[in-house]
């Protein structure tokens, strides 16, 4: 349990972590953000396929993984129909922090809610060390999250400070996310393996509809490859270290 939160809180914290550079600038070249991004796409493939999905398999039958990969990526399908979505584009032509603006910040604190869930399901999987796998891995995304918040606000007029703040506040939704998935899970056992599967789904919708577009269409497609391929063989080798 104190595993779980403290694991929960530090990927959530990452987001207003992921914002602090915007004390020394304002602006981030594309292709870093690209790199980074890819990085994180990478990661969060591969705790997905060699993490997640295994061992949903293992606890039940092909069946249940497919419906829950499935369900996972179809449940952030109707989070994006339904909440506005801010890119990089979007945040460097913004204008004022009207209603819509902020509108976006709270969307972007709403889909926060799939990944907590995940990492509660990880937790309560009691397997090896998935838990904090997953946790790494969503907390490793939040952070360039975080960063794209603060710029947009700190470009808004918003003082870092406040701008650092915001950031971390939208994260907090996904430690409370992470307590309830885990609570539900741990309480329903047949649920596990349903649940595993639904997180690699969500997070591979994730990876595919987010991250990977972001990363190729600036140029530096070349780059983001090769720190996708970076970022997935970082997360096999930590798997096979955890073991």
């Amino acid at each position: 349990m104190n595993e779980m939160m403290w694991g929960g809180l530090l990927s959530a914290a990452s987001t207003g972590a992921g914002a602090v550079p915007v004390l020394l600038f304002r602006r981030l070249s594309h292709r870093l953000m690209d790199i980074l991004l890819a990085l994180t796409a990478g990661i969060m493939v591969a705790a997905s396929v060699y993490g997640l999905m295994p061992y949903a398999l293992k606890l039940s039958n092909l069946f249940v993984l497919c419906a829950g990969v499935l369900l996972g990526a179809l449940t952030l399908s109707v989070l994006e129909g339904v909440l506005p979505h801010a890119d990089v584009r979007f945040l460097e032509g913004a204008g004022g922090l009207d209603p819509k603006s902020l509108l976006l910040i709270a969307a972007m604190s709403l889909h926060n809610l799939p990944e907590g869930l995940s990492i509660g399901i990880g937790y309560a999987s009691r397997i090896d060390d998935l838990g904090n796998v997953v946790a790494l891995s969503i907390g490793l995304q939040n952070a360039p999250e975080g960063l794209l918040i603060a710029l947009f606000l700190a470009n808004q007029g918003v003082r870092p400070g406040i701008a650092i703040a915001v950031s971390l506040t939208t994260g907090a939704i996904e430690w409370l996310a992470t307590l309830l998935g885990y609570r539900l899970t741990s309480s329903i056992e047949s649920v596990l393996p349903y649940g595993l599967a639904f997180a690699a789904g969500a997070m591979l919708f994730i990876v595919y509809k987010e991250l990977i577009p972001e990363t190729h269409g600036h140029g530096h497609e070349r780059a983001a490859t090769f720190s996708f391929i970076v970022g997935l063989l970082i997360m096999v080798s930590l798997l096979v270290w955890f073991g």
